[in-house]
């Protein structure tokens, strides 16, 4: 997610955040319960922020929310002793910290790449996720180097760093709002390749539906994905959030959810 940042008008960005502040405000998250130092804002729930759809980390699959996010956040809410609810959200208002103060969440879970501007809304655990850029195109074409991308028409997300990417080359693109209609525009010959997160074009090259296409490039960008909490008010949470990220590298159960929504693992992940 997320590196993404789904399009939103100023106004209607302005909007939301003001909404949230404003439930803040009248004490929104600071009601609830503390749970091994971590603070819930339901009791018995670890409640979770995530923009949908962004396969493979989250996403609906059977009237339920899915994906290698949501495993990892079930971890924490076995540690805790408590379920966890995953609650789309506007990624405008999980960047800004909006959400969280606003007790809409514990946690903000949206394949969010850890950068300092959203830091000083947001504290991240460390990162759980190293995340590189990658190129999808139909089968033969090969882009190695972003600059080879200025060959054809390009697709990018809106607003992300995917996007970011591109653009930093003097490269131009067609941007789409969300993942889904990237996709889209690919499949339907609105572009020629498409620029996204790697992980979330590996998920896409598993569906057969996607049997004409391929990964034509691969960018190590140095981008690397957090959890956050709540801005300087819960620092319990983070702690357990870390602890658990740790534990699972350690007992192989990360291995085992990074295969089961990604693929091999890579050496050093």
């Amino acid at each position: 997610m997320s590196t993404r940042i789904p399009r939103l008008s100023a106004l209607a960005a302005a909007a939301a955040a003001l909404a949230l502040t404003t439930l803040s405000a009248c004490g929104g998250s600071d009601k609830g319960v503390t749970v091994q130092g971590a603070k819930l804002v339901t009791k018995g729930q670890l409640t979770t922020c995530t923009h949908l759809p962004y396969p493979p980390f989250q996403f609906e699959k059977g009237g339920k929310v899915v994906g290698f996010d949501v495993d990892l956040m079930d971890l924490v809410a076995k540690k805790l002793g408590v379920t966890q609810k995953v609650v789309d959200t506007p990624f405008e208002t999980i960047k800004t910290g909006a959400a969280l103060n606003a007790g809409k969440c514990d946690v903000a879970a949206a394949g969010m790449t850890i950068k300092p501007e959203r830091a000083k809304f947001i504290d991240f655990t460390k990162p759980y996720f190293e995340a590189t850029q990658a190129a999808m195109s139909k089968k033969g074409a090969s882009f190695p180097a972003v600059a080879d991308l200025k060959k054809a028409k390009v697709g990018t997300q809106a607003s992300t760093t995917g996007e970011d990417f591109v653009h930093g080359a003097k490269i131009d693109s067609v941007s789409f709002d969300d993942s889904a209609a990237l996709l889209n525009g690919l499949r339907t010959g609105k572009v020629d390749v498409i620029v996204e997160d790697y992980p979330v074009v590996q998920g896409w090259l598993k569906d057969p539906a996607n049997a004409a296409y391929a990964v034509a490039g691969n960018y190590n960008t140095g981008e690397q994905y957090g959890f956050a909490v709540r801005k300087g008010k819960n620092n319990g949470l983070k702690d357990v959030i870390d602890s658990v990220i740790a534990q699972s590298r350690s007992d192989g159960s990360y291995k085992a959810i990074y295969e089961k929504w990604i693929g091999p693992m890579p050496e050093g992940h």
